[in-house]
């Protein structure tokens, strides 16, 4: 018994008939597809919302941050903006101007004048009321607060 298990039996033929091919006409009547309305129509035609000229993205704040972005550390060659020395910049609906920024150190020795050159260059922003400059202290300034293109200008990246 155990041998007729183990046993390959072999037969042998002359020919193998082909397999049938598939025709196009063997599928049946031909579905027409419509084409579905593009969820995207109306999407796509719309124009971007224009942004309020104080909030990011408007054109008053966008002026004011390149303003920022003018003024320069003393000791270090990057623009306060990039060096993450500013904290925040409010714009208000009548164009006045709140920015919150720090220093590198509370010893820096431009302490006492970069904060009134920052209101100077914001309040020369054309658009804007008035400008004030908070000073603050915390959260401490440090190095991973400045942009990739700061470290990477002071040879951190």
């Amino acid at each position: 018994m155990n041998e007729e298990r183990n046993t390959i039996r072999v037969e042998e033929v002359d020919a193998v008939d082909s397999p049938p091919r598939a025709r196009v006409e063997d599928a049946g009547p031909r579905e027409t597809f419509e084409r579905k309305r593009d969820y995207l129509e109306g999407f796509l035609q719309q124009k971007p919302a224009a942004q309020a000229a104080g909030a990011p993205g408007g054109e008053l704040y966008e002026a004011v941050v390149d303003a920022l972005k003018e003024i320069y550390d003393p000791e270090i060659p990057v623009n306060i903006y990039d060096l993450g020395l500013i904290y925040g910049v409010d714009v208000t609906e009548d164009a006045h101007v709140a920015v919150t920024m720090t220093l590198t150190t509370p010893h820096c020795p431009v302490a006492e004048s970069m904060p009134g050159e920052v209101e100077l260059r914001v309040g020369s922003v054309p658009g804007v009321g008035a400008a004030e400059v908070n000073l603050v202290w915390d959260p401490p300034w440090d190095p991973q607060k400045m942009s990739d293109e700061a470290k990477l200008e002071l040879g951190m990246l």
